[in-house]
């Protein structure tokens, strides 16, 4: 292959990025843009569709305009995307018929809810691997389709599409040509049976989904379509689409059964790769697929935490606390602790291991002498707190604790807060040069499609280590702050359903 770059599409909850990989696994060029959201009612979470179309083709056409960029010297496009947010739209015009319903979106608790005292939860877990919660694509579409007058009639005639959104951007690349999702992103829907690998009869019956909504279902590495020459100037192929932390787990290294990986990132995202076969999701956890490739599935245990980056983000835009991210670690390090505060970030409910969609944020221990830092220092220990939970979940799943953590994500790149989650996790945590490996994931499973690179094995020893945190916190401590975090916790529960 003459062939010299793999680009990788990440299209994110607050952002699109996309990348320009060399065959050394390195970043020739980054492009980013932010994506707003709306929250038209308390609890929930939109995006408007065309916004995210637009950010993947001004970089499409920035990329493809770099000098150095000559025509034949990309080998394919890799597609990562974020997960459980749902978009219907027109097939005749690709036009959206409502806003794309976030995966943080909280609207359909009370469904979630009904479907359980049904007792329909034993069955979804069994097939899906997956909770009833409003967190998935499910109940969203049910919702577009039962509230939004005339879209079910219009489903059932076949004038309408819908996915997530890879789906989205999969036809709209393709000019609508190609109405597809590969293994991981629909093993995220509550419709897709994960060890038949099909859209399952009896979930579409139970939430009332047309199958012909649905886009075909591929395998992670393969032929996803030809881009429209009309957004990149010449037709490239996407023959990689995985959903984000899927990506992040891949581009991290964690080919092997137990490898472990933790993306910081609007959540925190953990992912363990449990092989050939999923492992049952016990203790609050999820199993999902990895991936499909090579005629191989891989699937993995998934412990979701639903705010982790949004944290400092509310601290620095809704109470003007930081003036940047990156200021959290300073004044986290200017006190020797929180003074007793603890901040639980349950803005949109709590994913694992609680899964308690009427869960709300909530800060304990304040007194009158309680200091802006100690309030961002509980900020970022809030993020640790969740994420130690759902190690010790995982563990427990699998009956053995991990050697070790990889993080990647923006919030991986504070010293602070990796070296409180180390403390307070008992185990040391692996930050690697790039932080942006949810893009490289991506670029990787596109490239073992085209022979860009040869196999996965490869790929390991491009990922190398930028610095690894080792726990440095006395056990007793530890133990003393982890009940008061369980204690905060407790007053979070259930609070929007009080």
């Amino acid at each position: 292959m003459t062939a010299s770059y793999i680009i990788a599409i990440d299209q994110g909850t607050t952002g699109t990025t996309m990348l320009v990989l060399d065959r050394a696994g390195q970043i020739a060029h980054k492009y980013y843009c932010p994506l707003p959201q709306s929250y038209p009612e308390p609890g929930w979470v939109e995006h408007d569709p065309e916004l995210i179309r637009e950010t993947v083709w001004n970089g499409l056409r920035e990329i493809m305009a770099l000098p150095w960029l000559k025509e034949g010297a990309v080998a394919a496009i890799g597609l990562t995307n974020q997960r459980e947010t749902i978009v219907m739209w027109e097939r005749d015009t690709g036009r959206p018929v409502y806003p794309a319903i976030v995966w943080q979106c909280r609207r359909t608790a009370e469904a979630c809810a009904r479907l359980e005292r049904e007792d329909h939860g034993a069955t979804i877990r069994a097939k899906t691997g997956l909770r009833l919660d409003p967190y998935f694509s499910a109940t969203k579409l049910q919702w577009l389709l039962e509230n939004r007058p005339g879209l079910r009639e219009r489903a059932e005639r076949g004038e309408l599409a819908c996915g997530t959104v890879d789906s989205w951007l999969i036809w709209q690349l393709t000019g609508g040509r190609v109405h597809a999702t590969d293994y991981s992103n629909a093993s995220r829907t509550l419709l897709f049976n994960i060890h038949e690998l099909r859209w399952d009869p009896e979930l579409l019956e139970l939430f009332g989904v047309p199958a012909s909504l649905l886009p075909e279902v591929r395998p992670s590495a393969g032929d996803f379509g030809w881009t429209d020459p009309r957004w990149t100037g010449v037709s490239l192929p996407i023959t990689g689409v995985l959903g984000d932390q899927q990506a992040a787990l891949f581009g991290q290294g964690c080919l092997q059964p137990g490898m472990m990986k933790n993306t910081y990132g609007t959540g925190c995202f953990l992912l363990m790769n449990t092989g050939t076969a999923p492992s049952p999701p016990q203790h609050g956890m999820l199993a999902t697929i990895a991936w499909g490739l090579g005629g191989q599935v891989t699937y993995a245990l998934e412990g979701s935490v639903f705010n982790g980056g949004t944290v400092v983000q509310w601290l620095r835009d809704e109470l003007g606390l930081l003036q940047r991210a990156a200021d959290s670690q300073t004044l986290a390090l200017s006190v020797p602790d929180s003074g007793g505060v603890y901040f639980v970030p349950a803005f949109t409910g709590s994913g694992a291991p609680y899964w308690d969609p009427y869960a709300r944020g909530t800060i304990v221990g304040l007194t009158r002498g309680t200091t802006r830092a100690q309030l961002v220092r509980a900020a970022l220990e809030g993020i640790a707190y969740q994420v130690l939970e759902v190690v010790e979940c995982m563990s427990l799943s699998v009956g053995r604790k991990p050697a070790e953590l990889r993080v990647d994500g923006g919030a991986a790149a504070n010293d602070f807060l990796l070296q409180f989650q180390a403390d307070i996790c008992d185990l040391g945590i692996r930050r690697n040069r790039s932080l942006e490996l949810t893009g490289t994931g991506a670029a990787f499973i596109a490239g073992l499609a085209v022979g860009f690179w040869n196999d996965p094995g490869e790929l390991a020893g491009l990922v190398t280590l930028e610095r690894d945190f080792q726990p440095a916190m006395a056990g007793t401590e530890r133990e003393r702050l982890v009940a008061g975090w369980r204690r905060a916790v407790e007053r979070s529960g259930g609070w929007a359903g009080a």
